[in-house]
This record gives structure tokens, C-alpha cells and sequence, in this order.
């Protein structure tokens, strides 16, 4: 089995070909990924040198790059794309739709063209579905409200695909997850943020009092279901995925529980007053189509944090060529305050 993966060096691309490439013997992979500035090949250092593994460094938006490369693969897994709300909401706006939706109507052609009976995996977002008002946990059918220009070019992706399936009878799957955490994750994401933060003893920045709702999900657990959808999801279906929480994590719990794991006080928090622009109070979905598959979360979230906080304590060589960079320079003009020493050692700021 050939598989085309995009966006491969990210951070839940990286893990769905570690995952498989460890766990199935008989599957080859193209990694096609442009390596923006969240795709890094040090993501994917213990697989590079496996037979059964290709990178590619390319745009998902040149048509040559793709036919070359859909040719004669069995399944297409589409994670590359423009992710972060805050960018999208900034000066780059355009690129978000530019990269996932044309991007993805590329692909897509591509396939319709030389690799018709390719099975199309859309990784998607929860976040088209917009913002959640409790009690509703909306199902694959609910209407979607993107926000932000991330999740409206998100959705407009998910469109293409459902419409490439009515159209063009291609073998379609489109899966919508909650967020995610875990390893390699690049730290413009709360979660990793917050723990690189705080293991340096440097403020958390907690928006509006951290009432915000998420539904987190260990980026394994994900991975575990886009593989199940490759495998047996419906063509032409959504999927939701998220790890439904009961009771739901508010930022705030979420930050305490990285405080304790870090061992660091909650004088480390740093208030900031209002919201984002085009970020939402609460997501949540309807998780019952895929656990009817026999899938289900095995971690939960708060031993998912101590590991996550573990991994990132011990992979210093990892982070600190991150934290060094141009995230330095995004994180002190969209925060306001700069950061510390990005090689400073964290033993002697947290226990």
C-alpha cells in the first residue's frame, strides 16, 4: 500500500507516519511538505532512513509537484494546511485560503485524473462548526459557522472534497477533530506554549479568565482514527473525533493542571483582558459515528498533560532551536513582553 501524506513534517502529520510506519510493514509513504514555519523535518528524525519512507519538498498548490507524485498511490491523507486562528486573522489571511483551498481542489484534481480509485482522507477541523453554546454537542450534519479565516477556508476545503465525491464518484473521507496536543507540537499552541513558559518560569498569558472550552485530544488518540478511517471509514462521510470530556476542561483548569505538572505557582498566570478576534467560547461534536467504528480516546487528559510536560522537559533539543527563531519575534509582538533565555536551563525554574 502507497500512501501520499501532506503536510507530513507538522505536528499531527509527523505522528500519523511514525504510527504507521511503525505499526504496518506493508505501507510506503510520500511525504510531500512545503516546511513552513511549523513543518520540521526533526519531527520525523527516527523514520528518515526507513526504506518505506520519502520526502518530498514541495507545494501542495503546483499541479506538476502533485501528478507526479498521486500517480500510483492508494490513498491520499491531506493534512497540509495554513492552521493557526491568530495568523489567520493578521496580514497573511490570504494565504490560509489560498493553501487550503486551493490546495486542496489541486490535489483533488490530481486524483480525479491519475489515481481515480485513491482513496482522498480530508483532516479536518472541529472548528467549522463555530462556536458551541452548552449543552450541544453537534453531529457530522450540523450547519457549519466558521469564525475566523482559518476555519471558513477549512470548511471550504471539507466542501470541495464532499462535492469531488458527488461529482466525480472519487473515494472520499472527511474527518473533523478536535484539538489536539502531544509531542512536537509547535509552541504557538496553548498547550505547548504554556508548558515551554512555564518549565522557564515565564508568564502564562490566559485570555478572559480562561473560560474558554476545549475538547483536547492526545495527538495519538487521533492518529489511531484517521488510520481506522483509511481503513473502514464510509466513502463520502464525515467524521467527527474528539475525546469528550466529562466534565469539560475550561483554559483555566487546563492551565492549572500544566502549573501542577511543571510544579511552578499560579502567579505564573498573566491575565489578559477580552478575546482574540475570531476565536470561539466552546467546541464540542458529536463523536458517535466513529466510536460506532470501535474507536476510542485511550488517554486521558490529565495524564496526557504529565506526559506531554515530560516529553517537553527532556526534548530541549528539540524546542530550543524553535524558541530561538522567528516564534521569538511572533511571541513578543503578539504578547507584548519578550521571552527569556531560550537555552536557559529549566531545572532551576521548576521542580
Amino acid at each position: 500500500m502507497k500512501l501520499l501524506v501532506t503536510g507530513g513534517c507538522g505536528f499531527i502529520g509527523s505522528c500519523f507516519i511514525r504510527q504507521v510506519i511503525a505499526a504496518h510493514p506493508e505501507v510506503e509513504i510520500i511525504n510531500l511538505d512545503l516546511l513552513t514555519y511549523a513543518g520540521n523535518p526533526a519531527n520525523l528524525a527516527e523514520i528518515d532512513r526507513s526504506p518505506r519512507y520519502r520526502f518530498v519538498r514541495g507545494d501542495i498548490r503546483d499541479a506538476r509537484v502533485v501528478d507526479e507524485l498521486v500517480a500510483g498511490v492508494d490513498a491520499v491523507v491531506h493534512f497540509a494546511a495554513e492552521s493557526h486562528v491568530d495568523r489567520s486573522t493578521a496580514a497573511r489571511a490570504g494565504a490560509f485560503i489560498d493553501t487550503n483551498v486551493l490546495g486542496t481542489y489541486v490535489l483533488l484534481d490530481a486524483v480525479r485524473r491519475l489515481a481515480p480509485e485513491a482513496r482522498f482522507l480530508q483532516v479536518g477541523t472541529d472548528e467549522v462548526y463555530g462556536d458551541v453554546a452548552w449543552p450541544a454537542f453537534p453531529d457530522e450534519d450540523a450547519p457549519l459557522l466558521p469564525s475566523s479565516p482559518y476555519s471558513a477556508s477549512k470548511a471550504g476545503a471539507d466542501l470541495q472534497v464532499l462535492a469531488a465525491h458527488r461529482t466525480h464518484g472519487l473515494d472520499t473521507v472527511v474527518s473533523r477533530c478536535t484539538n489536539n496536543y502531544g509531542p512536537y507540537q509547535y509552541p504557538e499552541k496553548v498547550i505547548p506554549l504554556f508548558v515551554l513558559n512555564a518549565l522557564h518560569g515565564e508568564p502564562l498569558p490566559l485570555y478572559d479568565g480562561g473560560t474558554q472550552v476545549r475538547d483536547w485530544l492526545r495527538v495519538e488518540d487521533h492518529c489511531r482514527a484517521l488510520w481506522l478511517l483509511l481503513e473502514r471509514g464510509e466513502s463520502g462521510q464525515i467524521y467527527n473525533i474528539g475525546a469528550n470530556q466529562e466534565p469539560e476542561v475550561p483554559n483555566a483548569e487546563l492551565t492549572r493542571m500544566i502549573l501542577r505538572a511543571t510544579g511552578q505557582p499560579e502567579s505564573l498566570v498573566r491575565p489578559v483582558q477580552g478575546l482574540r478576534p475570531g476565536h470561539d467560547q466552546r467546541y464540542a461534536v458529536d463523536t458517535s459515528r466513529i466510536r460506532a467504528l470501535g474507536w476510542a480516546p485511550e488517554l486521558d487528559i490529565a495524564r496526557g498533560i504529565e506526559r506531554t510536560v515530560a516529553w517537553y522537559r527532556e526534548r530541549e533539543d528539540w524546542w530550543s532551536p524553535i524558541r530561538s527563531g522567528e516564534y521569538r519575534k511572533y511571541f513578543e509582538s503578539f504578547y507584548g513582553f519578550a521571552l527569556g533565555d531560550p537555552k536557559r536551563d529549566t531545572s532551576a525554574s521548576s521542580s
